[in-house]
């Protein structure tokens, strides 16, 4: 660029920006000091937005009512979640940063100066979810046009919902995925030098991008080049309201150390590995999340001994399918070392998800019933009880093959726990079909099922299947699928009715204060009547009343 060009228009933009007092965070000079390491860089970021969102913090107290107050205004963000346990997680990293930058975390987003999405894409009715949620946002980032609304997650790797957001929420100001997470911090240090009229290309080390806003710094380099005109000034200030977009293709990088808030002191999830290799035939997670890469075990036991050091007491081992974990050992010798750690450190309960039916080995069921601290529950997905649908689904097992790993399963551990996803209506589903998946449901007896209904994801091949299964046909068999289902669940939870069990109390009920809810190694909920000092503590517990769902019981 050529300073000369621009000095008038930079100038009389610099006059005219409310926050140029913070414009010394923002220079030219302080981006390229930047670290080119991770996580150097983002922690790099982090101290400068901390000195920037505090002296907006301090200006915010300017009011007559914080003056009188004699008090600072207290920026605040929320942070949005949908989907699974993974992006939980990441909420937990986006929450941490947020934290650390200088955010009093909220759960209102109307009234928050902060607000994230963090998406999921595997079924089409989160993304409607979304959009509604964004149109709520709508008058509240009217009325207050500095408020910052982000988005980042699995919905943001599918370049047309960028290009709707852009067209139909163009109040949306950061958009960033899933392989680039980690680079949060610095994608809202560049939203703020934006805001100050800076011309910016995204910083992205060499990275195969799907979108990027970098063809706004060309615009914006033109605009300030072409002097301070009022119809100029007035594109210049639109064009920095445009959104901050950095969307990656994919990433072989795992970066790690960052800041994170957990939800529960005491519960925290510990990533192995990312991606999917298995490409089922109706999943979008392959394309969204790109191939696995596994963590260095040593990486992942020196996070437990952290977190153990913070007081945690229960882990999850966290990826897309853990059973394919492959570090430099397999998995069951990645949870036979986690599991030999967590004696001495403190962490008394150990979890896993998601395990895929085609990895399951003897070797883990083994390594498993032998454990000290890992929870005798499995998730053990089964999506349909039908050899032909299985393979149709791309799923590399059939009915025989899934039937033996769960028997294997409560053979080694009778008193295992098994959860289980299922779709129904997949295209091309028969009664025949649909009676084979009840089959498998009366013969396991699972504790608890995450029922869907097929949900055509575009790029997909089951969306091109065009033997689709007649929307009355597809409700008929949910109903009849969750009728057994509920039974069962209902059967299984007698039997432990009176049990006396080690619960992990976790919170406060929200149906009733004077209850406090915990979970039990099997992951089934209970209710107890108890001071709320008992939370983050593990207690016994008699069962002493069944609800389908949950429990209620007496310490």
């Amino acid at each position: 660029m050529d300073p000369s060009g621009q000095t008038a228009a930079i100038k009389y933009l610099k006059e005219q920006n409310s926050t140029n007092m913070f414009h010394e965070l923002l220079t030219d000079e302080i981006l390229a000091a930047a670290p080119v390491t991770e996580p150097e860089r983002q922690h790099y970021f982090i101290g400068k937005l901390r000195d920037y969102i505090q002296m907006q913090a301090g200006a915010g107290s300017d009011s007559a009512e914080h003056m009188q107050a004699g008090a600072h205004r207290s920026l605040t963000a929320a942070v949005v979640t949908f989907g699974c346990q993974m992006n939980a997680r990441d909420s937990e990293k986006l929450e941490g940063i947020l934290s650390e930058i200088g955010y009093t975390i909220t759960q209102d987003e109307q009234a928050a100066d902060f607000v994230a999405f963090n998406t999921c894409t595997v079924r089409e009715n989160a993304n409607e979810h979304l959009y509604g949620r964004l149109g709520r946002l709508k008058q509240s980032k009217k009325a207050d046009p500095d408020k910052i609304i982000s988005i980042c997650g699995c919905m943001m790797q599918e370049a047309d919902e960028i290009e709707k957001l852009k067209v139909k929420y163009p109040y949306v100001d950061i958009i960033f995925g899933t392989h680039n997470l980690y680079t949060f911090p610095e994608l809202l240090f560049m939203l703020f030098r934006k805001r100050q009229h800076a011309a910016d290309e995204i910083y992205t080390a060499g990275k195969e991008v799907l979108r990027t806003s970098s063809d706004d710094r060309e615009r914006m380099e033109k605009l300030l080049r072409y002097g301070s005109g009022p119809s100029n000034l007035k594109d210049i200030e639109k064009l920095s309201r445009r959104p901050v977009i950095s969307v990656w293709k994919d990433s072989g990088d795992i970066v790690e150390k960052l800041p994170s808030r957990r939800k529960y002191s005491f519960k925290q999830g510990i990533n192995i590995m990312f991606g999917c290799n298995n490409f089922c035939s109706y999943c979008i997670v392959p394309y969204v999340r790109g191939r696995e890469k596994s963590r260095k075990p040593e990486e992942i036991l020196e996070e437990i001994r952290l977190a153990a050091a913070d007081g945690v007491k229960e882990i999850m081992l966290l990826g897309q399918n853990v059973n394919s974990y492959a570090g430099g050992l397999n998995f069951a010798g990645l949870l036979k070392q986690v599991d030999e750690l967590c004696d001495g450190i403190g962490i008394e309960r150990i979890r896993f998800m998601t395990s895929h039916p085609k990895d399951l080995s003897d070797e883990l069921i083994e390594t498993m019933a032998n454990a000290r601290h890992v929870c005798r529950q499995f998730h053990l997905p089964l999506q349909s009880g039908s050899s032909r649908i299985l393979q149709r689904m791309n799923r590399h097992y059939d009915k025989a093959r899934f039937l033996d790993r769960a028997a294997r399963l409560k053979a080694a551990m009778p008193d295992i726990s098994l959860s289980t996803d299922i779709i129904v209506g997949f295209p091309g589903e028969t009664e025949e079909d649909f009676l084979e998946t009840l089959d498998v449901l009366k013969e396991v007896r699972f504790d608890s099922a995450y029922t869907f209904i097929y949900s055509k994801r575009e790029g997909t091949p089951a969306a091109s299947y065009e033997d689709q299964v007649p929307e009355d046909v597809v409700k008929d068999r949910f109903d009849r699928l969750l009728e057994v289902q509920n039974r069962i669940v209902d059967e299984n939870l007698d039997r432990l009715t009176g049990a006396c069990l080690p619960v992990l109390f976790e919170e406060i009920s929200e149906y009733d204060k004077d209850l406090i809810t915990g979970k039990l190694e099997n992951g089934i909920t209970v209710h107890v009547p108890a001071d709320p000092s008992v939370i983050g503590t593990i207690r016994k517990v008699r069962l002493t009343e069944n609800h389908r769902f949950y429990y209620t019981g007496e310490l």
